[in-house]
Formats: structure tokens, C-alpha cells, sequence
């Protein structure tokens, strides 16, 4: 959910402006990424030109080639080995700078851009791991997100065929990331174009698994490859032992499946143990590496495979990796 709360005098002194007050902190918490709350500020007033000048310079960002992808690893606890990678969207702004996707992506799917961008992005993304795997002679995979707009307003499965043909990629190099979202308004069109996509060999994967809320009834219907367990649970891990109940759940469960399991927000050493200790298949997050464009990508991996992560590690609070 996304909420926004006033408070009672300072933000309004009857029921109206409350209410108005509230919902404007609301839709700032949607414009954030969502799943967050905001208090009401005076500022948040002026939010509404902000958001219009905002989308008037989205519908032309993909014209100036202001879009632009970064590439963060994906390792094998296994082997320590990068094995792909995730591509994330940045928007330079040409008077606010570089962009994270929480900044626009909503104000995307509102004005219907989402669909172009993502095209955008998948096309791209194809070319650039085309390039890294014949540079670095590895068989990287790559992991896209697909908004579940596009999916509406697009034939996914023939844009997904073209970016493959363009980019002479493997279509078992790419995955597309889709969210727990579209599969629980799901149709059996959506069904099919999943298996679709499945068939041509490309993975799919729901990405910040467990935050939903859903029925589980999809694993089983939905042609699902691979799980991506959110950041949220992996941070305290550690140090919570319901956090670790949950990301253990979710590994054994993935595996009675079939699926492989990838954690999201790896940070620390110690995190790294114990998703390793309960056999997670990748990890990904700022111990492994930071989102870099392409041509700095190659650097990254070399990095990583001169300091693997050790294949062999117990869950001690006093183990540090570097």
C-alpha cells in the first residue's frame, strides 16, 4: 500500500483538507516507488506542476536519447562466478540529472509511456549483452523488467521475438522480471503469452517475491522459472529471525518446484553465508557490485572473479569477506 498522513491542526483544520492533504502525501508515496508512507508537507502543494513538467519531459526523453541502461551482477553462490546480470533503467534529466526509476516510473505507467520505454529498454538491453558476452567470452544471462502496462497495450511475445532477432541474443540468455502484481489480475491471455514466451526459451522470473500478498496457487498455474526474494527480507536476515524463516521458506519451497531462487540487496558477508548455508542459486546486491553502464561492466566482472565470493562459508557474525 501507499499512504499519506496529515496531521490535525497543522495540516488542515476540518475534515476536507485533511482528506485532500492526506491523499496529496498519498500520491507522493506512489511517485517514490510505492509500498511507502509520506507526511504532508506545504511543499507537496506545489507537486502538481512538478508532476506535469515532469511527464512533458518524459514523452520527450526517448527522442533525445536521454535513457540510458546500468547493469548490475548477478553471482552464483556456487561458484562465486558472475552469471548475469540485471538491467535498470536511469533517465538523465537535462535540468535535474541522473534519475532512478522510483522518480518516474509511476508517472510512466500513469501517461501510458511505460510501454515505448520498455521496448526501448529490452531492445537495448539485448544489443548490450550480446556485446558483453562475446567481450568477456561468458554466457551471461540477462534480466529485464516488463511492466505489467505492456503486457496490456503490447504483443510482448513479437517485440521480445524482434529484439532477440535484432540482437542476435539467445533467447535462453534473456529473462524478463515481472511482478507478483500481473499475475493476480492475470487472463488466460496472459497465461498464454507467458507460455509463449517460455516456449521461444527466454526465463521467467517474479521479482520481489513476497511482497504481494498473494495466493501461491500462481506458482503452480504460471509457467515461472525463477524467484527473486526482495530486498526487504534479506536486510535483516540476520538479525531477525522472521526475515529468516521467510527467505528459507521461500528457497525450500522454490526448489520443491523446480525454480531457482536469486537474493535481492545481498550487502553484507554474513548474508552471503547463510543464503548460502540454505543452497540460494544467485545473489545480487552492493557486495557484489554497484549498477554500472555497459562499458564499465567488464571491469566489474573481472573484479569479482579475482575476489570470488569463498565457496565455503558458515554463518559467523564475525566473518567479514574483504
Amino acid at each position: 500500500p501507499s499512504i499519506g498522513v496529515c496531521t490535525y491542526p497543522a495540516d488542515g483544520r476540518d475534515v476536507l483538507a485533511l482528506l485532500k492533504n492526506a491523499d496529496t502525501a498519498m500520491y507522493h508515496a506512489k511517485e517514490h516507488g510505492r509500498g511507502h508512507y509520506q507526511w504532508f508537507s506545504q511543499d507537496m502543494l506545489r507537486a502538481p506542476e512538478e508532476h506535469l513538467a515532469l511527464g512533458n519531459a518524459l514523452h520527450r526523453a526517448l527522442e533525445r536519447n536521454e535513457f540510458s541502461l546500468h547493469y548490475q551482477p548477478l553471482v552464483s553462490v556456487q561458484t562465486g562466478l558472475v552469471t548475469g546480470m540485471e538491467a535498470l533503467l536511469r533517465w538523465t534529466h537535462p535540468q535535474r540529472g541522473a534519475l532512478s526509476p522510483s522518480s518516474f516510473v509511476f508517472l510512466a505507467e500513469e501517461s501510458g509511456m511505460i510501454a515505448p520505454i520498455g521496448e526501448w529498454a529490452l531492445r537495448n538491453a539485448c544489443h548490450e549483452a550480446r556485446k558483453l558476452q562475446e567481450k568477456l567470452g561468458l554466457p551471461l544471462n540477462v534480466a529485464v523488467n516488463v511492466s505489467p502496462r505492456q503486457f496490456k497495450q503490447q504483443d510482448v511475445v513479437q517485440i521480445v521475438r524482434k529484439a532477440l532477432d535484432d540482437s542476435g541474443l539467445s533467447a535462453t540468455s534473456l529473462t524478463l522480471e515481472i511482478t507478483e502484481s500481473l499475475l493476480l489480475v492475470s487472463r488466460e491471455d496472459t497465461i498464454a503469452t507467458l507460455r509463449q514466451l517460455r516456449q521461444l526459451g527466454v526465463g521467467i522470473a517474479v521479482d520481489d517475491f513476497g511482497t504481494g500478498y498473494s495466493s501461491l496457487s500462481y506458482l503452480t498455474r504460471f509457467p515461472i522459472s525463477k524467484l527473486k526474494i526482495d530486498g526487504s527480507f534479506v536486510r535483516d536476515l540476520t538479525e531477525d529471525s522472521g526475515d529468516a524463516a521467510i527467505v528459507s521458506a521461500i528457497i525450500a519451497m522454490a526448489r520443491s518446484l523446480q525454480m531457482s531462487v536469486v537474493a535481492e540487496g545481498v550487502e553484507t558477508a554474513e548474508q552471503f553465508a547463510y543464503l548460502r548455508e540454505r543452497r540460494c542459486d544467485e545473489v545480487q546486491g552492493f557486495l557484489l557490485g554497484r549498477p554500472v553502464p555497459a562499458k564499465d561492466f567488464p571491469q566489474l566482472v573481472e573484479r569479482i572473479h579475482l575476489n570470488p565470493l569463498p565457496r565455503r562459508a558458515s554463518f559467523d557474525r564475525d566473518y567479514t569477506l574483504f
